[in-house]
């Protein structure tokens, strides 16, 4: 037992500084849980709010994802990420992301999502047609100090570009 009396102060003061100046190293339960509530931020912010600020924040400088763009090509940091965002937000302005499944262990964190919006703009090199499009994917991401450095993801882009084609073969049967 440590007792600590200086100049009338209670012993206990001392350990309620002590215990508020102590470092606390997290478990890998609350770590994880923590992971999980970055990737679920990064959806919010990022898509639904559009807030690129975010990606700067959250990706790291060496970080590598696979399968992420709408062309399948791999994307570097967080200027790779920032380019993907760009092009996808002028092609849908309104995208809205809902993530049904987010879970972790270790360093990785799963998620299930899903997305919906309107093709209104030029940014995956086609003209808008108004297709309304819908798709879901799943992305697996590596995190590391609080920042994602390395993502596998799994979308479904054709069924995104099917759904713009039918909007195009529509209005093209009906003109």
């Amino acid at each position: 037992m440590v007792r600590m009396v200086h100049y009338g102060v209670p012993a206990h003061y001392y350990l309620i500084v002590l215990r508020s100046t102590t470092k606390v190293v997290p478990t890998e339960g609350e770590m994880v849980e923590e992971n999980v509530q970055l990737v679920k931020r990064w959806f919010e912010e990022v898509w639904n709010q559009k807030r690129s600020d975010t990606i700067i924040e959250l990706v790291s400088t060496d970080c590598v994802a696979h399968g992420t763009s709408e062309t399948g090509e791999e994307l570097h940091g967080p200027e790779g990420f920032r380019a993907l965002q760009a092009r996808i937000l002028e092609a849908f302005p309104d995208i809205h992301f809902t993530v049904h499944d987010c879970f972790g262990a270790g360093d990785r964190v799963v998620a299930r999502w899903s997305a919906t919006m309107h093709h209104r703009g030029n940014g995956l090199g086609m003209a808008a047609t108004g297709a309304e499009v819908n798709i879901t994917g799943t992305g697996m991401v590596r995190m590391e100090n609080g920042k994602v450095t390395e993502v596998w993801d799994n979308w479904d882009k054709f069924a995104m570009f099917q759904q713009i084609e039918s909007a195009v073969r529509a209005k093209s049967a009906s003109a």
